[in-house]
């Protein structure tokens, strides 16, 4: 599994005041919208039911969101940078600036969890996450996010 056939170009933003992890979750939903064709607000509750098992920040700014649902052909991502980090109840309390959310067929088994340990991987990369913090352009993100993977797979 490699990050390009989850992850759309459009679906790799900068955002920049996010005032709450709900509103976060909102804004990846819109976002899950426009780049997938999601429902919105099931994309977006389907986070919020997944976040109230437990808090997915898991440490150093990173947070990886993720819900399961129904009728989608494939596993889904996307990736925000946000410019003001966001406090997000993550296990080490430091706040949130990258976060990637996966949405994954309720089917999907362990195809989902490949895809977690890919995402969770590649953002355990400190020179990822270096690159990814000191770049704004969404195409230079999706660049560094995917070719990141596809060295490291050779």
């Amino acid at each position: 599994m490699e990050l390009t056939k989850i992850l759309a170009p459009d679906a790799v933003r900068v955002l920049g005041h996010i005032t709450s992890k709900k509103r976060l979750f909102q804004e990846l939903g819109d976002i899950a919208g426009g780049a997938y064709g999601l429902n919105a607000a099931i994309a977006t509750d389907g986070l919020q039911e997944r976040e109230s098992l437990g808090p997915t920040g898991v440490g150093h700014g990173i947070a990886l969101p993720h819900a399961r649902l129904h009728d989608l052909p494939g596993i889904q991502g996307i990736f925000i940078r946000l410019e003001k980090p966001l406090d997000y109840d993550s296990v080490d309390r430091q706040p949130v600036d990258l976060v990637f959310a996966l949405f994954a067929p309720k089917d999907s088994g362990v195809d989902h969890l490949k895809a977690l340990a890919l995402v969770s991987r590649t953002m355990r990369d400190q020179k990822v996450c270096q690159k990814l913090r000191a770049n704004t352009d969404p195409a230079k993100l999706y660049a560094i996010l995917t070719e990141s993977r596809a060295s490291q797979a050779a």
